[in-house]
């Protein structure tokens, strides 16, 4: 979400002590009352003119304030493309001259869009989520859920935008894909949610469009990415089912049953259907045989495409259990649903759909990406932005040599995964134009997990450092912040949770038979090469070749140790991954001819920290044998295991 001029609502902000019938406010007591900071009045006679008529405006009689205010300023953002140097720096610097001449001008006019329309409606979705009707007042069952006219506003502002056709017209080449991420990144923190079925409606897309979008399909392809509102579809995705989680090779129990024209029909529970109001779903199921057996297990699932509703919009022979009340994203219709007997067409061969629907996920975890560091950007945007209004003890934040130390180190991890999710999409441009590599394309396989694993953990750990940037305001509903966090903790689950996505990587690895980490050795070693022209960046460089050393000597040492080992080790071996491949993004930016000292300063920064935690882990024995047993002796003491 966002903060887009919301009422920063009245608060008690002056203190109880009164002097010849006026309140003092609370900033002033505290300047006399806390000893070691800020305490003399001579300080605080230092502060800007903007805090002095502040407390001017505050000394009203008593009889004059019936009810106490809050008096701090707003935060507030302008054009996002405008404000985003890194982002404005890495188009100029990758793209070619004409396509930027064109994309910063659309860029440009979208930003002032996103601020003057696209962010109030966004607010408005958030203060009227869906609503279901199960019964009409003449107790006859409809199943009706009710958005906002916000929210369905964002579905044509999304056809209008092109936020998925672009992806798929190619008008830029292998530079489509790219420009369609920076579009969303600007849209998703503005968006109400509605980044969500268009993650869901891309991957459906892409799913199409691997199958060489069969006739069946063409017009669901062409709606799905249309410009037209009154033609653009969304999809859902429906995966999970009662036993929940991402095993859906043991936890799916839909069954489809062929019909004698070739179609299927569905039955099953969807335990949690994103969406739910989306006009088309892809989803899984197991197809029984003539004596109504189902394979069990991945091979016994295949991936069917069906419309929810028919052209009188009515319900697929499908039923709304209830809608589910989530910590977040709750401007999305996120419901439980019964099929009894849904109509749907096999798509992917028989027994292959996780292989098919793999594309959708791929296309979703990128998806996940971009709302991660969009949330950063947006909740540093903010915090940058009320670190020049605020003041306290006598001076603005800015100020404040250890408030802005703690935004700085947000501003580097947004830095570092915004070069990451540009890398990804960039990589997926040259495979989509049959321009990759094969380096690209294994390289690609392991950095998408790597980046939605890692990004979304950040994306929660800046919310929450962000949010206590802002104070008690922070935690106040309505500033929109608390929606933001909210919205963001969300991305470390789905699509996949942290250690699922840790053990993908490992199978990564393992599938290629060890090509993955030749192709990433290889290209950071490359990006390396280069920023080692650049003698600010030397620390750095050298930092990153000592990770990649003891990487090296981890894997190593674990070829020999039994695959537990790696298992414990899957996540912070991800971990190392994603930090050491980013510290070379950054330095790659870095080395630029026109780079800034900023872009070196965040480089040298990323690059302080634990580049490869792996090997600090495995130094200390928590993959040895025995430490399985010694966590769950932690986690579950002197209980019955």
């Amino acid at each position: 979400m966002f903060l887009c001029r919301l009422p920063w609502r009245r608060s008690s902000a002056a203190c109880k002590l009164r002097q010849s019938g006026h309140f003092l406010p609370r900033e002033r007591c505290q300047m006399l009352s806390i000893k070691g900071i800020s305490t003399t009045v001579g300080q605080e006679q230092q502060a800007s003119m903007q805090e002095q008529q502040v407390l001017e405006d505050l000394e009203v009689p008593l009889a004059r304030r019936e009810t106490e205010t809050l008096f701090q300023e707003q935060p507030e953002t302008g054009n996002q493309y405008l404000e985003d140097t890194l982002l404005r720096s890495y188009l100029k610097t990758h793209l070619p001259p004409k396509v930027l001449e064109e994309v910063h001008q659309d860029l440009e006019r979208f930003g002032n869009r996103l601020l003057t329309k696209i962010q109030p409606l966004g607010w408005e979705c958030e203060l009227n989520p869906p609503v279901f009707r199960q019964y009409d007042a003449w107790g006859r069952r409809v199943d009706h859920i009710h958005t906002c006219s916000a929210w369905r506003r964002m579905k044509e502002i999304s056809a209008e935008e092109g936020l998925i056709a672009e992806a798929y017209e190619r008008r830029y080449s292998n530079w489509s894909r790219l420009y369609q991420a920076v579009k969303l990144y600007l849209f998703s923190s503005s968006s109400g949610g509605f980044s969500c079925p268009l993650a869901m409606t891309d991957g459906a897309a892409k799913v199409i469009e691997s199958l060489g979008i069969p006739g069946s399909l063409k017009n669901a392809f062409s709606r799905l990415t249309s410009r037209d509102p009154e033609k653009f579809w969304t999809s859902g995705q429906w995966m999970t089912e009662r036993r929940g989680g991402s095993d859906v090779a043991n936890g799916t129990e839909t069954v489809a049953r062929e019909q004698p024209d070739g179609t299927y029909r569905l039955y099953g529970f969807k335990w949690f259907t994103s969406a739910a109001d989306s006009d088309v779903t892809l989803t899984l199921a197991r197809i029984a045989d003539a004596e109504g057996q189902c394979t069990q297990g991945s091979r016994g699932l295949s991936l069917f495409f069906l419309r929810v509703r028919d052209e009188e919009g009515k319900l697929n022979s499908i039923q709304v259990q209830r809608l589910k009340d989530k910590l977040g994203t709750r401007q999305m219709a996120t419901a439980e649903l019964w099929l009894q007997g849904a109509r749907a067409e096999l798509i992917s061969a028989e027994g292959r759909g996780v292989a098919a629907i793999s594309n959708m996920l791929n296309i979703t975890r990128i998806h996940n990406v971009i709302s991660a560091v969009a949330s950063m950007r947006r909740m540093i945007s903010l915090s940058r932005d009320y670190a020049r209004k605020r003041v306290a003890f006598g001076k603005l934040l800015k100020d404040h040599p250890l408030h802005m130390q703690t935004i700085a180190r947000m501003e580097v991890q947004v830095r570092g995964a915004f070069l990451l999710l540009m890398e990804i999409v960039r990589l997926l441009g040259l495979a989509e134009t049959n321009l990759a590599s094969e380096q690209d394309q294994l390289l690609l396989r392991l950095l998408i997990p790597v980046a939605k694993l890692y990004t979304g953990k950040q994306a929660s750990a800046v919310a929450v450092e962000a949010m206590e940037s802002f104070g008690g305001q922070g935690y106040m509903e309505d500033t929109g912040l608390p929606v933001m966090l909210r919205d963001t903790l969300v991305l470390s689950i789905w699509e996949g949770t942290t250690n699922i996505l840790s053990l993908d990587v490992l199978r990564s690895l393992t599938k290629s038979q060890g090509q993955v980490m030749a192709a990433f050795l290889s290209t950071v070693q490359k990006k390396l090469e280069l920023a080692s022209g650049t003698k600010e960046l030397a620390p750095g460089v050298q930092r990153t070749r000592e990770a990649i050393g003891s990487l090296q000597e981890f894997m190593a040492a674990a070829g020999s140790e039994q695959a537990l080992t790696m298992e414990l080790a899957a996540r912070d071996f991800s971990y190392s991954l994603a930090r050491i491949y980013t510290g070379a993004l950054l330095m790659e930016h870095a080395a630029r001819p026109d780079a800034s000292s900023t872009d070196v300063c965040a480089a040298l920064r990323w690059c302080n920290q634990e580049l490869c935690p792996v090997a600090v882990e495995s130094g200390r024995g928590s993959y040895r044998g025995g430490a399985a047993l010694q966590d769950s002796a932690l986690v579950f003491g002197s209980s019955r295991l």
